[in-house]
């Protein structure tokens, strides 16, 4: 169901059995859904990723990086599901810069960054192989993330869609990473798709970069026609 409202402007989460949601039309309320925990070897992953990071957090990192990491936060705001500015704690944007690093094979961060802004970078392009189940993503090598050591440039794919999908918001797999180093790499890379796709499928990608200096990027998403 849409609909317009005078008093409502945007609309997220779940009260009782209905979920209000947005896209490209507007507003909209559909039934809620019971989340499906299947709890596979690759969630598996990530969940350990993340009690490693709360864990350094907690364990292993000095008052005064907390205090960094506090301080970026507050100073770094991030965009919410509606669309809107909100501050984060420390800790959420310790753990948001830090759990991809490691899914990628990256150093965790501990410093906090002193640079109070997210990365930015130019948009990537991308185009799927189907005969050898690849991206090829395209990328600007003089980017600032390319071009020095610890930077990287980190690819998520979707399992093919149906190409009357343009809506897709996840689950992602990764697909791989471009490293940054002193001399850049060179544009485009070939990154092996974490699913199997036939030509005229529509695989979505999710691409960020993180600096040296641990922040994260807000990412690009982005959908192409497996040819």
């Amino acid at each position: 169901m849409k609909f317009r409202s005078a008093t409502v402007t945007a609309v997220s989460g779940s009260i009782g059995g209905l979920t209000g949601s947005h896209n490209k039309g507007g507003m909209y309320f559909r039934a809620r859904s019971q989340p499906v925990n299947t709890n596979t070897s690759f969630q598996q992953v990530v969940r350990n990723f993340l009690s490693q990071v709360t864990a350094a957090w907690q364990q292993i990192l000095t008052a005064a990086q907390r205090a960094a990491w506090e301080t970026y936060a507050a100073n770094v705001p991030l965009i919410d599901s509606l669309g809107e500015s909100r501050n984060v704690s420390g800790i959420a944007m310790y753990v948001r810069s830090n759990v991809i690093r490691l899914q990628a094979g990256l150093a965790r961060i501990d410093a906090g960054p002193t640079t109070f802004s997210l990365p930015t970078f130019t948009a990537p392009t991308v185009a799927v192989d189907a005969t050898a189940d690849e991206m090829d993503v395209a990328y600007t090598s003089t980017d600032a993330w390319a071009g020095e050591v610890g930077g990287a440039m980190i690819a998520f794919a979707s399992r093919p869609q149906a190409a009357s999908i343009n809506y897709f918001r996840g689950p992602y797999r990764l697909a791989g990473i471009v490293a940054g180093a002193a001399t850049p790499p060179t544009s485009p890379e070939t990154l092996t798709l974490p699913f199997p796709v036939v030509v005229g499928h529509v695989v979505h990608s999710k691409i960020a970069v993180v600096r040296a200096d641990g922040r994260l990027s807000s990412p690009f998403r982005l959908s192409s026609v497996a040819t």
